[in-house]
C-alpha cells in the first residue's frame, strides 16, 4: 500500500512538472508573439522592427537557388501585387544580377541578409560587421543604393546587431507571421499559417529553391489578405507610417 502511495504520488508530481511546463511554454510564446509591441529593442537604442500598426507587409528571403525566384515574380505581377520586400543575401544577388534587375524593374523594395547564410547570434561582433559591410559593397557594385531594412539571415539575432545595423544606416526588419513555406508542408497549410493577418503584420515567406509550393499558395493568399481589407505596403512604408512601442532585448 505504501509502494502504491509513493507511486501515485510521484505521478502527481510528474503531471503538476508537465503542466507548469506547459504554462510557462505558453505564457513566453504569449511575450514574445502575442502581444501587440511591434519591435525589439536595445533600452534606448536601435530597434527591430517585426510589427507596424496598419497594413501588411510582404516579405520574401532569398539565400540561394535561381528556379523559384523568377516564377514567384512572374505570379506576384500576375496578381498585380505591387508592394513586397526581398530580402537578398550578398552573395546570392552577386550570382544573380538578372535577377536582381528583374525585381528592381518591377518596383520591388531590396532589403539585405548580410553577405553569407550565417547566425548572427553564434559569431563575432567584428564578423557581423564585415558580412554586412560585404553585402553592402555587393549591391552597391549592382548599382543598388539607399537599402534600409536588414534582416538577420536566419533570424537569430542580440543587441550587437541592433547597434551594428545602426551605426550604417539600417534598420533590423524581423516578422510577426512565418509562412513555413520552405518546409514545403503543402498549400493549404500555408495558407493556414497566414490565416490570422491582421492590421501591422510582416509575413515571412522564401523565393529560394526550397520554397516549392510558395508561389500556388499566394492567390489564396492575397485572397484571405484582401478579404480582412488589408493593404499591402513595403516594410519601409510601413516604418514610416508607424509609431512603435520598445521592448527590451538582452
Amino acid at each position: 500500500m505504501n509502494f502504491f502511495m509513493v507511486l501515485q504520488a510521484k505521478k502527481i508530481k510528474q503531471y503538476l512538472f508537465v503542466i507548469t511546463l506547459a504554462f510557462f511554454t505558453a505564457w513566453f510564446l504569449y511575450i514574445q508573439y502575442g502581444t501587440d509591441n511591434p519591435v525589439f529593442s536595445t533600452k534606448k537604442g536601435p530597434k527591430a522592427v517585426y510589427r507596424g500598426e496598419s497594413n501588411v507587409a510582404l516579405t520574401f528571403n532569398i539565400g540561394w537557388g535561381d528556379e523559384k525566384a523568377p516564377i514567384i515574380l512572374k505570379e506576384l505581377k500576375r496578381l498585380k501585387i505591387k508592394n513586397a520586400t526581398f530580402f537578398l543575401s550578398g552573395s546570392w544577388a552577386e550570382r544573380h544580377p538578372h535577377i536582381v534587375e528583374n525585381i528592381v524593374q518591377e518596383g520591388y523594395e531590396i532589403g539585405m541578409l548580410g553577405y553569407n547564410y550565417v547566425d548572427y547570434s553564434q559569431i563575432e561582433s567584428s564578423e557581423i560587421t564585415k558580412d554586412i559591410l560585404k553585402g553592402q559593397e555587393a549591391f552597391r557594385k549592382l548599382g543598388i543604393k539607399n537599402i534600409q531594412c536588414l534582416r538577420a539571415p536566419t533570424g537569430h539575432f542580440d543587441k550587437r546587431l541592433l547597434s551594428i545595423s545602426e551605426r550604417y544606416g539600417y534598420t533590423v526588419v524581423h516578422w510577426s507571421i512565418d509562412s513555413k513555406d520552405w518546409t514545403n508542408p503543402g498549400i493549404t497549410k500555408i495558407v493556414q499559417n497566414i490565416d490570422r493577418v491582421g492590421k501591422g503584420d510582416i509575413l515571412l515567406f522564401h523565393a529560394s529553391d526550397s520554397a516549392k509550393q510558395t508561389a500556388s499558395a499566394l492567390p489564396t493568399v492575397l485572397s484571405t489578405i484582401q478579404n480582412k481589407n488589408l493593404k499591402l505596403i513595403t516594410v519601409s512604408e510601413m516604418l514610416s507610417n508607424s509609431s512603435v512601442k520598445t521592448k527590451e532585448i538582452k
